[in-house]
């Protein structure tokens, strides 16, 4: 991967039971936090509609270094200090080089 392409993330939390209320909140701060960040192109909260307990960050940086960035900052430091306790498992995180392809609007995000 090129450090000036685009990097795309997508981090799986599952909540500790009883803990899905909690994590929701701490992820939804981490949202406005992370959109202030340079090089933030996308960073979208979701839940899997089969398992309340399970939530998905899509997220989408301009770069490498964005990205390195971004886990320096302070937003994220805020989120593993609210999450301390929360999750069943370690969080999963995938990193993913876009490889785009057909109409732009749809084969890439």
């Amino acid at each position: 991967m090129n450090q000036t392409d685009p990097v795309v993330v997508v981090a799986t939390m599952e909540a500790a039971e009883g803990k899905e209320t909690q994590v929701e909140e701490a992820l939804r701060t981490a949202v406005r936090a992370v959109h202030a960040e340079p090089g933030c192109e996308r960073y979208a909260l979701h839940r899997d509609a089969k398992s309340p307990t399970t939530f998905v960050m899509v997220e989408k940086w301009a770069s490498g270094p964005a990205l390195g960035a971004h886990g320096k900052g302070a937003a994220l430091a805020e989120l593993g200090k609210a999450l301390d306790g929360l999750l069943a498992k370690p969080m999963d995180v995938q990193l993913l080089t876009p490889l785009p392809d057909g109409d732009g609007r749809l084969g890439a995000l």
